[in-house]
């Protein structure tokens, strides 16, 4: 029954209206031409948590002591519809008596009777609460996919730009940029999966699986949950670490061994962690004499995107890495 239904059958002032408009659920109420309560159905008493005592005969700004003297409300029935035959969804947000905040569309009719010519208000109120959320949950999700987007696809472009070309076949720009690609695409993954952080044993445990539980060990130190921001800066670092390990370091001999660890502590009252990456029984290392785009990237991961630093030293035993970084709340 809408609106319009509701004026028919109140202005026809069936026996039975009152009757009818009790099985409504949306609450309804009805004013006289000077703003009190003449009526109201069973739907507006149970949803507002009123009486009919408390109710009928009261100016509707007197409802609640007061609480109902709502600016929206004081406008719609004082200024809008003594201008207008009939007022539909008139948003009005407030907090109602016994019930909260609310968002309540309000339309409204006037009833003219034409036996005595008085009139009076009918209105009507959808609670919108939980749908009015809903949009605003999914106008925050989309804004969200949409920065994460921007994001990635950034990061792809940085990917394809700077990568090194001199010096290798298409061959093998193609299997490193793709191998990058899937190091980013498995973090947002985890990332999207996670909610809002993604736990560093995971990323580790992602990065290390290929290798064989037997070509390294994790030390873990406490649980660390890193912000979605941080997830794919330490997945890119990982991931360059292991790629480096395959190409150069410990996994590309038998007997190589890569040791990580983990460890936090606490810097003018912000947590810190201090992550060391081992490498040994790998063939001799040796600082080298320019800086690849696969060095770069692990500085460029853990300075702008970790908002930490990074060391690589090159030691007899093999690479060694320390990154510190900020933990994010």
């Amino acid at each position: 029954m809408n609106l319009e239904d509701l004026y028919r059958l109140l202005r026809s002032e069936h026996v039975q209206a009152q009757g009818i408009v009790d099985t409504l659920e949306e609450p309804l109420l009805v004013l006289d031409q000077g703003g009190r309560v003449l009526t109201a159905n069973r739907g507006f008493y149970e949803t507002f948590r009123v009486g009919r005592d408390d109710t009928v005969g009261r100016s509707l700004f007197d409802l609640g002591d007061g609480q109902w003297d709502i600016p929206e409300l004081r406008r719609l029935v004082g200024d809008i519809i003594p201008r207008s035959t009939a007022v539909v969804g008139y948003e009005v947000a407030a907090n109602f008596p016994a019930i909260g905040a609310r968002t309540m569309l309000v339309s409204a009719r006037r009833l003219v009777h034409p036996d005595n010519n008085s009139s009076s208000v009918l209105i009507l109120f959808e609670d919108v609460t939980d749908r009015r959320h809903s949009d605003a949950q999914k106008d925050i999700l989309l804004a969200e996919t949409r920065h994460r987007m921007k994001n990635l696809l950034g990061i792809v472009r940085s990917l394809a730009n700077q990568g090194d070309v001199e010096g290798r076949s298409a061959k093998d720009y193609r299997d490193a940029f793709l191998g990058r690609l899937q190091a980013v695409t498995e973090a947002e993954t985890l990332a999207l999966a996670s909610s809002a952080e993604a736990d560093l044993s995971a990323l580790v445990e992602q990065s290390l699986k290929a290798a064989g539980p037997d070509r390294y060990r994790v030390i873990a130190g406490a649980a660390i949950r890193l912000s979605r921001r941080q997830v794919v800066p330490m997945t890119l670092i990982l991931h360059e670490l292991v790629t480096n390990a395959w190409k150069y370091g410990a996994f590309s001999k038998p007997g190589g061994l890569v040791h990580l660890s983990w460890r936090t502590s606490e810097d003018d009252g912000k947590s810190v962690i201090h992550i060391d990456w081992k490498e040994e029984n790998g063939p001799p290392v040796a600082p080298p004499t320019r800086s690849g785009f696969g060095s770069r990237l692990i500085d460029l991961s853990a300075v702008q995107g970790l908002r930490g630093s990074v060391e690589l030293k090159y030691e007899p035993t093999g690479l060694r890495v320390y990154i510190t970084a900020p933990l994010e709340s």
